[in-house]
């Protein structure tokens, strides 16, 4: 196992060295909502809620067309719910961690799919004027799936993407609640620094 292990080590370093890993910045725009389950989900109606994310990524070159790309971002997401009378907006600040694998066209498009997992930060909830921190019911790790399209600019640094993000654990603290289940898509768009 120990010289498995210092054999990748030595190809990861291998790769490195002829392929140059590119860091950037990104920033995009969120629509998030909940997943609810039935037990959940005939006593409130949940709309989207739009937010925003950014953070920091780096593309790593695995072989040719595929690369590894994983990221920091900060993301807010959650849902609005209505009772018939008041509308509740559930805020959740998520720092998320995905690591993506992607293949990379040559016209500039690519797919990418990996798994994410997110810190809670901070969860509140607000009704009309007011606001309930609601951190202490709230699972403080999100495990999540994402699935993503995108366009780079064929000799630039630029491009843009559109990613689903299907939540896979629940959002609740208490199980026995309920599931909750975050849904999020993120349009965004993306710079990478260097050549």
């Amino acid at each position: 196992m120990k010289k498995l292990f210092i054999l990748a080590l030595a190809a990861t370093g291998l790769t490195s060295a002829k392929a140059q890993i590119q860091f950037g910045v990104k920033a995009g725009l969120n629509i998030a909502t909940l997943s609810l389950s039935s037990d959940l989900s005939g006593s409130e109606s949940l709309k989207s809620k739009t937010d925003f994310n950014a953070g920091v990524l780096a593309s790593i070159p695995l072989f040719k067309s595929f690369t590894l790309q994983p990221e920091i971002n900060y993301s807010g997401q959650g849902a609005k719910g209505s009772d018939g009378t008041t509308t509740t907006t559930l805020n959740y600040d998520y720092i998320n961690v995905p690591v993506l694998f992607k293949y990379n066209h040559s016209s500039g498009l690519f797919a990418e799919t990996g798994p994410q997992i997110g810190f809670l930060i901070g969860a509140n909830a607000k009704a009309d004027s007011q606001s309930e921190d609601i951190k202490n019911e709230t699972s403080s790790t999100d495990f999540s799936w994402c699935f993503g399209l995108g366009y780079k600019i064929p000799e630039m640094n630029l491009g843009i993407d559109i990613r689903y993000n299907l939540g896979l654990s629940n959002t609740i603290k208490s199980s026995d609640e309920g599931t909750s289940k975050n849904s999020v898509f993120q349009f965004g768009i993306f710079y990478l620094f260097g050549h």
